[in-house]
């Protein structure tokens, strides 16, 4: 029984400058500490060695201090065999850093710079498959094809790119081929690229990231844990959990009448909501006095959370006469009003328009209140 975890897509390093205030920093920590976790896990499954399918830097320059700090991690962990494969963000092409990783890695680490196999244990050949270039423009696993190996051993191949249509990048010109592991005669073929875990065929996977980095994945970050009991077995693929921070892009969508405060309350997490990005797409329809409690409501709960947003471009603003006279009957204000609904119910605007003149109407309903 051979047994390892595979991970990949951990861009250290990564500066997350679409946030403000200390949220940056606590993502780029978040992503630090999962090697500890991945050695944990290791640890408490009896797995010996941990491949990286690419990406583990976000850059090609990463920062001394991103680099020198993911090694010294590395080597607390001495009985653990870790193997970095470049990926196309930190492709061979980047040669200083690679040059720097071959002069810093401890004993420990394994670059797997080139296509040729690595022995990963006794009985178990790895086959990688470096990102030469970030855009090398052909399957760099068409290689593992023709490589021979012993009789009766184990066949891992690590990779990183695209298969068909899974690519973060969506560029079609490097696809590896979804039969590789079966052209190839590998046992599993662990890659990288995809930041949500997936199964192509029972033998080739993507891991994921093991901590989200965007709203497009709508699982927590992961790392997988994979068993193979010998040459030809079927591996034994399981879902580990790694993640610290959860991105969640949640649907509201009201109905005229309903209570926005109590609709928000449950659909949000409650537990915690400290590592909870959440992102709120809110649809359907709403009076004014119930989108203005909506607004209020998200300002205050957004304390609770890493990050939140309310988007409501897309709520309907159900207004009555009755609606608009408790923001003025008359005068300026009555003008303004009276203009904001006519172009949020004019058809003839865009979606975007009447989205923008709504949420206006709202607000100039929320300051009325106010001063009221």
């Amino acid at each position: 029984m051979f047994r390892f975890i595979h991970s990949a897509d951990l861009h250290l390093g990564k500066r997350f400058g679409s946030f403000s205030g200390d949220l940056p920093g606590r993502l780029r920590e978040a992503r630090h500490n999962v090697l500890a976790r991945l050695a944990d896990d290791a640890h408490s499954h009896g797995a010996s060695a941990i491949l990286l399918a690419g990406d583990t830097f976000d850059t090609e320059t990463p920062a001394p201090d991103v680099r020198r700090q993911a090694l010294a991690e590395m080597a607390q962990h001495k009985d653990i065999r870790w193997v970095i494969l470049p990926g196309n963000h930190d492709s061979l092409q980047a040669a200083q850093l690679w040059s720097n990783l071959r002069n810093e890695a401890p004993d420990n680490v394994v670059l797997a710079v080139d296509p040729s196999p690595i022995a990963l244990a006794e009985g178990v050949a790895l086959l990688p498959a470096p990102c030469t270039t970030r855009r090398p423009g052909r399957d760099l696993t068409e290689w593992m094809d023709a490589c021979a190996t012993a009789d009766g051993m184990i066949r891992i191949g690590l990779a990183h790119g695209a298969i068909t249509e899974f690519s973060e990048d969506k560029v079609a010109s490097d696809v590896i081929t979804p039969d590789r592991a079966v052209k190839a005669g590998l046992d599993y073929l662990a890659l990288g690229d995809w930041h949500g875990a997936i199964e192509v065929n029972p033998r080739t996977y993507y891991s994921g990231s093991p901590e989200q980095d965007r709203f497009k994945h709508d699982r927590p970050g992961e790392a997988l844990l994979v068993s193979i009991a010998g040459p030809s077995a079927s591996p034994q693929v399981d879902r580990l959990r790694t993640g610290t921070f959860v991105w969640q892009s949640l649907d509201l969508h009201l109905l005229d009448g309903e209570d926005p405060v109590q609709a928000l309350a449950q659909l949000l997490p409650s537990a915690d909501r400290r590592h909870s990005l959440a992102r709120v797409q809110v649809s359907g329809n709403a009076r004014l006095a119930a989108r203005t409690a909506l607004a209020h409501a998200a300002a205050d709960m957004a304390h609770d959370f890493a990050w939140f947003e309310l988007e409501d471009s897309e709520l309907v603003t159900v207004c009555e006469v009755d609606d608009l006279d408790q923001i003025d009957k008359g005068g300026a204000l009555r003008q303004a009003a009276d203009a904001l609904l006519a172009e949020g119910r004019d058809d003839r605007r865009s979606e975007q328009d009447r989205g923008v003149a709504n949420a206006a109407l709202a607000r100039l309903y929320a300051f009325a209140q106010q001063v009221s």
